[in-house]
């Protein structure tokens, strides 16, 4: 568990699975992840996924828990080959919980869990252009703007840029 004072992260459980489901079966959530994120997002995806999440060791997702609730999650993708010394990071937080600084939070408290824990010399996200609020989040957190990747991405219909952002380990020591 990482303890951040109004929030915390620790790692996702059975007991989470209403709360998971519910936060996480909305479209504004949905409209700013990937296709592969469900919508609808049911008990039994919320069952499968808190499944999927622990299965690594150590652990790369985590539910970020407010008064006992799940309201959303962040984690990393490990990456390899030759991309083997970096991590893709991604977070989702439901409606309700918007505009609060759970992310930032959040997001600060993996970079350092991910520095610590991994061989890992830079973090990245990949961001939506339309998603202001997510680039706001990242640079809050430390991240610098990298790459627009034109029209790259398919979401509702409508392509868009991708933005890249990322932070190395070295800019934090």
């Amino acid at each position: 568990m990482i303890d951040l004072g109004i929030i915390y992260l620790r790692n996702w459980q059975e007991q989470d699975i209403k709360s998971l489901a519910k936060n996480a079966n909305n479209k504004m959530v949905w409209d700013n992840l990937r296709d592969d994120f469900p919508n609808p997002y049911t008990v039994l995806a919320a069952k499968q996924w808190i499944e999927i999440a622990n299965r690594n060791n150590p652990i790369t997702n985590f539910a970020i828990v407010y008064k006992e609730s799940a309201i959303g999650g962040i984690g990393i993708i490990l990456q390899t080959d030759v991309y083997r010394r970096n991590a893709e990071i991604g977070y989702w937080l439901g409606e309700k919980y918007w505009h609060k600084g759970f992310v930032t939070k959040a997001l600060k408290a993996m970079v350092d869990y991910t520095f610590s824990n991994f061989d890992v010399d830079r973090i990245f996200a990949q961001v939506f252009e339309s998603n202001v609020s997510s680039q706001r989040v990242l640079e809050k957190a430390g991240f610098t703007f990298e790459a627009r990747l034109k029209r790259s991405i398919i979401k509702n219909k409508k392509i868009q840029d991708c933005l890249i952002y990322s932070l190395l380990k070295q800019n934090l020591q």
